[in-house]
């Protein structure tokens, strides 16, 4: 018999040999990912952080995790800088387009005057708004 056991966190050995079974199945399936992380950091003149990017590259799509700019530097131009360099970075890595997500609350309309559209969305999540996936093709 099988036994489930639901918890907020496990040791690290477990979820090793999960993301290991997980990873070698994906590989078996459909080749390497060939994942690699980006980050991509902006600074004031003085140092100060300004905003930032996360992402990562796998199965030639960039996934951007996180596009941060700090109040001082909101409607600048400065998110479109960093994804244009995320999307340049994207392209040298032989990527073929880039993914994200955003609530309604942040920034779709953002990303879509970029080129970038929506294709997939969660209504009320949380209550009051929706969870946007949206995609451009390099």
């Amino acid at each position: 018999m099988t036994t489930l056991t639901v918890s907020t966190s496990i040791d690290r050995e477990t979820a090793q040999l999960i993301g290991d079974g997980l990873n070698a199945y994906n590989y078996e399936t459909a080749g390497p990912h060939n994942e690699q992380d980006l980050w991509i950091v902006a600074r004031d003149e003085d140092g100060s952080l300004a905003g930032g990017l996360k992402g990562s590259s796998e199965y030639s799509w960039l996934f951007v995790e996180w596009l941060w700019i700090s109040s001082k530097h909101r409607n600048r131009g400065l998110g479109a800088q960093l994804l244009g360099k995320a999307e340049e970075v994207a392209r040298q890595r032989g990527c073929v387009g880039v993914h994200l997500d955003s609530y309604t609350f942040q920034a779709p309309e953002f990303y879509k005057r970029l080129g970038y559209e929506e294709f997939g969305r969660i209504d009320d999540y949380p209550a009051g708004h929706s969870r946007v996936w949206l995609k451009k093709r390099l």
